[in-house]
């Protein structure tokens, strides 16, 4: 037997003319709260990025570009619905000039 199973059992033994209380290991718990903390911190660095661009940052640049290209698009648009409506305007205030009936 190791040395961790010798006192569990001891543990267990206790526990059993004592009542029903085991206990857990601090360095079970410290080693569990240790790797659960470093599955954080990785998570964290990879969102955040270090050295590298983390992912928020290349979020964030690609909802720039898509922002600029949007209200360059807007601004095309509304040239062309200015265009035509000026073209209807006109086609409408000239018609009888124009032959068109």
């Amino acid at each position: 037997m190791t040395s961790e199973e010798e006192i569990v059992s001891r543990q267990l033994q206790r526990a059993s003319k004592q009542g029903l209380v085991l206990r857990v290991s601090d360095l079970d718990f410290e080693r569990e709260v240790l790797e659960r903390l470093a599955r954080v911190e990785a998570k964290l660095e990879m969102l955040v990025g270090g050295p590298q661009p983390g992912r928020m940052k290349l979020v964030e640049d690609r909802v720039r570009a898509l922002e600029k290209s949007d209200i360059r698009r807007s601004v095309l648009d509304r040239l062309m619905s200015a265009a035509i409506a000026t073209l209807i305007s006109a086609a409408i205030a000239l018609h009888d000039h124009l032959g068109l009936k």
